[in-house]
C-alpha cells in the first residue's frame, strides 16, 4: 500500500508543479533568472542522468570500461557534430564492441 501512496503522491506533485507552470504571473516568467534557470535545469538534469547511467550500477559505483568508451566515442561524435542518430550508433557500436571483445 505503501508504494501505491508514493505513486499517488509523485502523481499529484507533478500536476501542482504543471499547474504552477500555468498558473505564474508573466512577470515571473518574464524575469530573466526565471528564463535562465529554464534554459539550464534540462541542461544539469540531462548531465545527471548521463552521469548516473555512466558510473553506477544497481546501488553501486562501478565504472564500466564498455560504458565509458561508449560515452567517449559519443563525446568526440558530437565534437565532431555528428548527426544525433551517428552519435547514438557509433556508441553504442563502441560499447558492443568492446563487450564482444571481452572488456
Amino acid at each position: 500500500m505503501t508504494l501505491w501512496i508514493a505513486v499517488a503522491a509523485t502523481g499529484i506533485g507533478c500536476y501542482l508543479l504543471k499547474l504552477g507552470g500555468l498558473i505564474a504571473p508573466q512577470r515571473v516568467l518574464d524575469d530573466p533568472r526565471t528564463r535562465r534557470f529554464a534554459e539550464l535545469v534540462p541542461v544539469a538534469l540531462l548531465t545527471a542522468l548521463i552521469a548516473v547511467q555512466a558510473f553506477a550500477d544497481g546501488r553501486t559505483l562501478e565504472a564500466d570500461p564498455a560504458r565509458l568508451a561508449g560515452l567517449g566515442a559519443a563525446v568526440a561524435a558530437l565534437l565532431l557534430r555528428a548527426p544525433f542518430l551517428a552519435v547514438l550508433a557509433v556508441a553504442a557500436g563502441v560499447a558492443a564492441g568492446l563487450r564482444l571483445l571481452g572488456v
